[in-house]
């Protein structure tokens, strides 16, 4: 077991008055028998009643109304989880992997994807299972794609990060599940937050013999105890950290801060 401490702060700076803003947050880490939520604290500004709830994915989400005039808007939230050493997640029922099954949004495969994943056929088909070829592909994948910032955005399919050949965790993400969706395998898209300073991150989730297996294609790794999970989904869009409908504001500027360490008696909640 491994106790982390986590840190996550978001300000939202909008270029002019914002008049109302309803919001729904999913940043709440999940708890499962692989990641145990010890407790949390949250504070969002302006100061408003919000409540919590849980989407069809399963992921635990805040949400509330803000109708004041205002011209920022942050949450922070920071609390320990403890991570379990097993690889895998047990599969509740059937239903929850149906929508994990078949292309969807952002993770929908293309022409070159298509013509990739052909050209693997004869290796991924001598895999003995379903996690053994999961494996494969999320090897191959960094293999062939390079990490690097601002080349894509939030609404870049993994099919136009596949064409770059470059791109970063959500990138990552989207590719392997389309590869893996292509091969039978049903996968879900993860975000969480990695061990270190820096963003949020994301990863994947692979079924095999009723168990999610997470992999972590951006590191070319199996996901072990570094790594806090938050929400899943069929692509980015299901479990994006924070939605929502403003009036007024005009453009923005968002500033992310995420720290995750190992907890030790210091760290303070």
């Amino acid at each position: 077991m491994k106790q982390l401490h986590f840190d996550y702060y978001m300000q939202i700076t909008y270029a002019g008055c914002v008049s109302e803003c309803h919001y729904t947050l999913k940043c709440i880490p999940a708890d499962n028998i692989r990641q145990r939520l010890l407790g949390f604290s949250m504070e969002i500004l302006p100061k408003n009643k919000w409540m919590e709830g849980v989407d069809s994915f399963g992921n635990a989400m805040v949400y509330g109304s803000i109708e004041k005039e205002q011209r920022d808007f942050s949450f922070h939230i920071q609390g320990d989880v403890e991570i379990d050493i097993r690889e895998y997640e047990t599969v509740k029922d059937d239903g929850e992997i149906f929508v994990y099954q078949y292309p969807y949004g952002l993770s929908t495969p293309g022409e070159e994807l298509e013509r990739f994943y052909q050209s693997l056929l004869g290796e991924l088909n001598a895999k003995p299972d379903d996690y053994e070829k999961g494996v494969f592909l999320m090897h191959i994948l960094y293999g062939n794609f390079i990490y690097e910032k601002e080349v894509t955005d939030v609404n870049t399919t993994a099919e136009e990060a596949w064409k770059l050949g470059k791109g970063v965790c959500q990138d990552y993400a989207h590719i392997l599940i389309a590869l893996c969706r292509r091969a039978g395998i049903p996968a879900r898209y993860v975000s969480g937050m990695l061990i270190g300073e820096g963003y949020s991150h994301a990863w994947v989730e692979i079924y095999c013999d009723n168990h999610w297996f997470a992999l972590d294609p951006t590191n070319n790794l199996i996901v072990e105890d570094s790594h806090i999970k938050i929400g899943v989904g069929r692509d980015a869009f299901d479990c994006q950290i924070n939605r929502g409908i403003v009036m007024g504001g005009g453009s923005q500027t968002q500033n992310i801060r995420v720290c995750v360490e190992e907890k030790t008696e210091e760290i303070k909640t």
